[in-house]
């Protein structure tokens, strides 16, 4: 058994499982979604098994929050409209403050750090990433804003990333009244949130190319074992796993991609899905120029994580990429369900990370803080262990 962003699951894959709904041949990548996901499941039964598991992280989520320290909770909520999806609605964003904030009504310019849960983009809610949240104010000394975009399948492709978006363009548009500086965003998230803080950007600038929006400056993502390249199918990312069993068991990640990836035809290289397939120009204009880039021994999603980060990092996109491979964890660790005290490595791990976005704040730049040039090994060698710090930069 293990635990999956708060959730206890089988380890077991069950093969046939795993090939029930696999399309295509073995050597064909997937372009549409029905290639990942075969006929169209039932949106209703995709719903009620949702529903289930949303339950069971209900739990699981509980006994993440009792470990010591205890995180803290938000300290007021904005319910917004949805304005860039066709799918018309609201969501609510939850606001995290810094001591200062509280205690000096008067200060402003305050940054900001847009943050989006993880789930498959099916499961979760924007108080699943509390314990970050408390890095976020103690470390890098700035507001911490949480959101609770919609889930999958009720709320399928894009509309998850054009809540991301929307997130962002209310803090821009309402920094003055909320005290922040627009021109010291970042984003961040975990897992499907990973994709998200990397992906919502993209489609921000795609927004601005048709629409006014105020001057804004997004400084830099923490992105955290995200997935970025829908074109894999879900068998070559277990068979390229260092621990298969110990990925993602094939009930959620059907689940997940039936979920999400609707209607049948759509394109899977599309950038505000697979931020892996854009264009280089694309990464260029929309992305910031400080990508904090984390990724899971044990997890599926490691290689095409490395991939990305390595590709960010050399030209023609030269971002400054800090780049962190985590021995000995598998995918969504950070999340798990032990009322004792917190997962291993999380907090040193989020410290650390929460240390650089405040430097980025402060300096405006990262070549004073991402001194050391990322240098990721070849492909064959991925996967073998680093040293016990968790740092997989030289």
């Amino acid at each position: 058994m293990q635990t999956v962003e708060g959730i206890p699951v089988p380890t077991k894959s069950n093969p046939e499982e795993d090939l029930a709904n696999a399309q295509l041949p073995p050597d064909k990548k997937p372009k549409k979604a029905k290639d990942k996901t075969g006929a169209p499941p039932s949106r209703f039964s995709l719903r009620m098994t949702a529903g289930w598991w949303r339950s069971l992280q209900c739990i699981g989520m509980s006994l993440h929050y009792l470990a010591p320290p205890r995180p803290p909770n938000p300290d007021f909520i904005k319910t917004i409209p949805s304005t860039l999806s066709e799918q018309k609605g609201q969501f609510n964003l939850q606001f995290y403050l810094p001591e200062g904030y509280t205690k000096d009504p008067t200060s402003d310019k305050w940054p900001v750090v847009v943050n989006f849960h993880g789930g498959g983009f099916t499961l979760g809610s924007a108080s699943d990433d509390a314990r970050f949240a408390r890095f976020v104010l103690e470390k890098s000394h700035a507001v911490f804003v949480s959101v609770d975009y919609r889930l999958a399948p009720e709320f399928p492709f894009p509309t998850a990333v054009d809540d991301g978006a929307d997130a962002i363009l209310y803090v821009i548009k309402n920094a003055e009244e909320l005290r922040l500086d627009r021109n010291r965003i970042a984003t961040s998230g975990f897992s499907a949130g990973g994709n998200i803080a990397l992906t919502a950007p993209i489609r921000l600038f795609e927004h601005r190319k048709t629409a006014e929006v105020p001057e804004y400056r997004i400084v830099a993502t923490a992105t955290w074992y995200p997935i970025t390249d829908y074109t894999l199918t879900r068998a070559e990312r277990r068979a390229s796993a260092l621990r298969p069993e110990a990925t993602l068991p094939p009930a959620l990640t059907n689940l997940f991609d039936a979920s999400y990836l609707f209607p049948p035809e759509l394109d899977l290289a599309h950038p505000f899905l697979s931020p892996s397939r854009a264009s280089d120009e694309v990464l260029i204009e929309s992305l910031p120029q400080n990508v904090l880039f984390y990724t899971c021994e044990w997890d599926m999603l490691l290689r095409e994580g490395e991939q990305l980060a390595q590709r960010l990092q050399k030209p023609p996109i030269s971002k400054n990429v800090y780049y962190t491979m985590i021995p000995g964890v598998a995918h969504g660790w950070d999340k798990g369900p032990n009322p004792m005290k917190p997962p291993h490595k999380s907090e040193k791990l989020y410290g650390e990370c929460c240390r650089r976005l405040r430097s980025i704040f402060e300096d405006g730049e990262a070549h004073s803080i991402l001194h050391i040039p990322l240098k990721l090994p070849a492909l064959p060698t991925l996967l073998h262990p680093k040293a016990k710090d968790g740092s997989a930069s030289e």
